[in-house]
């Protein structure tokens, strides 16, 4: 082998020694695992919440199929399930989790020590035991509530506006899955408004019916549904027994109007969820859930469906039209 030759098979020797640096420096990052656990069901609203989310995300650089992979599972209102999904995610080495309601949040909480993990829709965090505290969190879970005492007052308000009659408010919720603040907060305001509040509490599918028949019984008496991961996942078994026996109802979220329900005035639940893939991204880049504060509901709408005042044979005030943010014929 000649001088120049040996100089030429050295210095390729130089460059094929760099070859797995220079490699290795031009591969993306390692995807990453968001494991989601829904606890409602895999429909419509369900599907409408992914796809913001998934779409945030990808405003904030992350690509499913590139560099981020999100795992689905929906628990559909079950906290047995719940935990068993959120073990399963585990298993799945995910990297940081989103969960929605205060039932699954609490279950997975049991299931989930280290795991970085963003909640929405939980109404009290702290007492559910999944934060220490709104400002300092602690701990690997943070995120969103939808608890916002004024709602109560909201939800009468817009009930006597469209039934002024009304002297009685039977609030529907199951209170094994429904967070006690909003019950308190209803009755709190409920003189302000002249009606009498009363519990209707449901336990299963099968309640629903019997307890709206015996709502109704009672003259100039009005359905107020409360966030409940139950009322929503049989939301449409709620909206078609109200429009049976003719009730007044309003509901905690638009979905619920959009459904068929009277009136719907609560957060914004598919902002909340553009809101956590913030909060996802800055885990994913290194930030701590436990410097992350826990943060409290910001937009508000107010949903009429017209259709089922027309049915309902209800005339909504002109001055309650120019206040909806949205009107369904």
């Amino acid at each position: 082998m000649s001088y120049m030759k040996r100089r030429e098979f050295m210095s390729l020797l130089g460059v094929a020694a760099t070859w797995p640096l220079a490699a290795r420096a031009q591969q993306p990052d390692r995807v990453r695992r968001v494991g989601v656990l829904m606890g409602i069901a895999d429909d419509l609203e369900g599907q409408a919440r992914i796809a913001v989310f998934r779409q945030a995300l990808q405003a904030l650089g992350w690509t499913e199929g590139r560099n981020i992979q999100l795992i689905y599972r929906w628990s559909a209102g079950d906290a047995v399930q719940a935990r068993r999904f959120a073990k399963e995610l585990l298993d799945l080495r995910s990297d940081v989790m989103l969960v929605n309601s205060t039932p699954v949040a609490a279950a997975v909480k049991e299931t989930v020590r280290r795991t970085p993990t963003v909640f929405v829709q939980v109404s009290d965090p702290v007492a559910a035991g999944v934060v220490q505290t709104l400002a300092r969190p602690g701990g690997s879970f943070t995120g969103f509530t939808n608890f916002d005492p004024s709602t109560a007052d909201k939800w009468l308000e817009l009930l006597k506006r469209v039934a002024p009659n009304i002297r009685r408010v039977a609030y529907l919720f199951n209170p094994n899955t429904a967070p006690h603040l909003y019950a308190e907060a209803v009755e709190t305001a409920a003189p302000l408004f002249s009606v009498k509040p009363f519990p209707a509490t449901v336990h299963d599918v099968d309640e629903i019916e019997r307890t709206i028949e015996q709502i109704s019984r009672e003259s100039d008496t009005a359905l107020l549904v409360l966030p409940d991961l139950f009322t929503a996942t049989n939301r449409e078994s709620i909206i078609a027994l109200a429009a049976r026996y003719r009730l007044p109802a309003v509901y905690p979220f638009r979905y619920f109007a959009a459904d068929g329900g009277l009136m719907s005035y609560g957060t914004e639940v598919l902002e909340t969820y553009r809101q956590a893939a913030s909060y996802v991204d800055r885990i994913l880049k290194g930030e701590k859930p436990s410097e992350l504060p826990v943060k409290r509901p910001t937009k508000f709408e107010f949903v009429i469906n017209l259709k089922t005042a027309k049915a309902l044979g209800l005339e909504v005030p002109r001055t309650l039209l120019a206040r909806a943010d949205e009107l369904i014929e």
